[in-house]
């Protein structure tokens, strides 16, 4: 009995401190004002912005992509109906780009390398990657000289994995091409000037029923924005309870356009410990108290026994 009482005393002063280093933490961050984003205040070149003319991206957040009715060609040359990546109930990282573009869209497929590499997690078991060719032009050979450079720079691969199973490069009709950039809000245009597509740089992440979820802004994505994200339009379906706990604790913050610490919900967080470690800590006080009245019961009415 001594040997678990001590045991106990020390379960209850760690879970007491942690109790109490969240709540220090959750007050720190409460405490913290984030500064304003500077606005460039300089005026706008005329000609800059009539290119950008219908070249944004307008966030259609909860909409329901019409996947069964867009149709592409995958790397080998098959047609393929877009709701085939979804099949496997698994959220969807999708990026508009042309295969061919020699600057925005490589950045974003390299920033899309460079954060899948620093997740744990593999496209094809825990999410799918969908990459579409925003030039009708482009066939399914220079998507699978794509396919094959990106799965490269990813690695992963192993014996229990491998990326080449979930990520896919797709090219399609102008029909189907822009009606999924329509529906999604990616919008883009031909130069003829420069002769390439105008667009912006960003990627979507979508639910495994096909409802856009989220966002993200950039040529770079943190593997903490990807996990968050991909772990919010799962519904927590996948990842861990740790993941869960975590996502609970951020949110996407659109100004800053990434996940941030949530200080209410890190104190909400906290309250909850410290209850919990009160109700463990009374539960346990009383249930030691009971334990010594029954066992002074006990040796009363043992000892009356001997004495009559």
């Amino acid at each position: 009995m001594r040997r678990w009482d001590s045991l106990y005393v020390r379960l209850t002063v760690t879970a007491a401190a942690v109790a109490i280093a969240v709540n220090v933490v959750s007050v720190a961050f409460a405490s913290v004002k984030v500064a304003p984003s500077l606005q460039n205040s300089s005026a706008a070149d005329p000609r800059l912005e009539e290119m950008k003319k219908g070249t944004g991206i307008e966030e259609h957040l909860g909409r329901q992509i019409p996947i069964s009715a867009l149709t592409f060609r995958d790397e080998s040359g098959a047609e393929v109906s877009l709701a085939k990546y979804f099949a496997s109930g698994k959220p969807v990282l999708l990026s508009l780009v042309y295969y061919a573009c020699p600057h925005l869209c490589t950045f974003v497929l390299n920033g899309m390398v460079d954060g899948l590499k620093q997740l744990e997690w593999v496209p094809g078991e825990q999410f799918e990657v969908v990459s579409v060719s925003i030039d009708s032009k482009e066939g399914p050979k220079l998507a699978a000289e794509k396919k094959s450079a990106y799965l490269e720079a990813l690695g992963r691969k192993g014996p229990d994995q491998d990326p080449a199973r979930g990520w896919h490069f797709l090219t399609g009709t102008e029909a189907n091409i822009k009606k999924l950039a329509s529906e999604i809000g990616f919008g883009y245009r031909y130069d003829q000037v420069t002769q390439q597509y105008a667009h912006s740089a960003g990627i979507f992440v979508l639910t495994p029923a096909g409802v856009l979820s989220r966002v993200l802004y950039g040529i770079e994505y943190r593997p903490q924005d990807l996990r968050l994200a991909l772990l919010e339009a799962s519904d927590g379906r996948v990842g861990t309870v740790i993941d869960r706990i975590v996502l609970f604790c951020f949110q996407y913050d659109p100004v800053h356009r990434g996940y941030a610490l949530v200080a209410t919900r890190v104190m909400r967080l906290g309250a909850g410990l410290t209850v919990l470690v009160l109700a463990v800590y009374l539960g346990g006080f009383w249930w030691r108290q009971n334990r010594r009245r029954r066992q002074e019961r006990e040796r009363h009415t043992k000892h009356e026994s001997l004495q009559s």
